[in-house]
């Protein structure tokens, strides 16, 4: 039995009713439009972090992460060098490593199409292909999303990246854009969820916190981010406690 090989939508279009690619297309242009509003904002916090507009767009296009991205642009706005940025940014990262393995089970992408598959990779494309009951539609819905995510996406980065260098950072409160939209995105997980689960994911922030409010002063620049998301890490690896009974229920927002 050949394995089946990884390409772009149109590969698999043919195979699907046009009702399906629809449907798929409406949801990817959805996804796109959020994913051009949420670049621009990066645009305009990378480029009030100190970097130029072609460095925020080689970011943009090789890394394609946006919590990453954030996380780089969040610990340059600090004062920290490049180099104290990227651990926060791969660290953010990695699990778009785990999202591998169930890709690669539905794509079944061969040497080198494995190398640009792996670039798409992301939260949108994996949740829009596993959520499809077939083989064609998990392609087509995997490759529609990621081309359409990343063409928004840079775009939304160029012009964010554009309208943030023509004005002072500081006047706009760009300065303070990436700890904002990081708490933004935090937020949410604070607030809904199981109630044990939400116990200890919120000793882990009020953990995290902590720690880089106490290295801020002490610390290089970028360090405290960094040692706060190595508090993350440790915590994901620990083994999971005993459900209490009635662990199911939710909290209230």
């Amino acid at each position: 039995m050949t394995q089946p090989h990884a390409g772009p939508p149109a590969g698999s279009g043919p195979e699907l009713p046009a009702a399906v690619r629809r449907d798929i297309l409406r949801s990817a242009a959805g996804l796109g439009l959020y994913a051009g509003a949420f670049g621009a904002s990066y645009g305009a916090v990378a480029v009030a972090s100190g970097l130029s507009v072609p460095q925020a767009m080689v970011l943009s296009l090789v890394l394609f992460s946006g919590a990453s991205q954030f996380a780089f642009a969040g610990v340059l706005a600090a004062g920290a060098n490049p180099f104290a940025a990227i651990p926060a940014a791969l660290l953010l990262g990695v699990r778009n490593a785990f999202y591998g393995v169930p890709v690669t089970e539905l794509l079944g992408p061969r040497w080198p199409a494995r190398l640009w598959t792996a670039h798409f990779v992301i939260d949108e494309t994996t949740a829009m292909a596993v959520g499809r009951p077939t083989r064609p539609e998990q392609r087509y819905a995997f490759w529609a999303t990621g081309l359409v995510l990343f063409t928004l996406w840079q775009a939304g980065s160029l012009t964010g990246a554009l309208l943030g260098s023509s004005v002072d950072p500081a006047a706009f409160g760009l300065d303070a854009a990436a700890p904002a939209v990081f708490l933004a995105l935090l937020w949410p997980a604070l607030r809904r969820g199981r109630r044990d689960r939400l116990v200890r994911v919120r000793l882990v922030a009020f953990a995290g916190a902590a720690l880089a409010l106490l290295l801020i002063p002490v610390a290089p620049a970028g360090m405290p981010v960094v040692a706060a998301a190595g508090i993350a890490v440790v915590a994901g690896l620990a083994p999971p406690g005993r459900e209490p009974r009635g662990a199911d229920a939710e909290e209230p927002a």
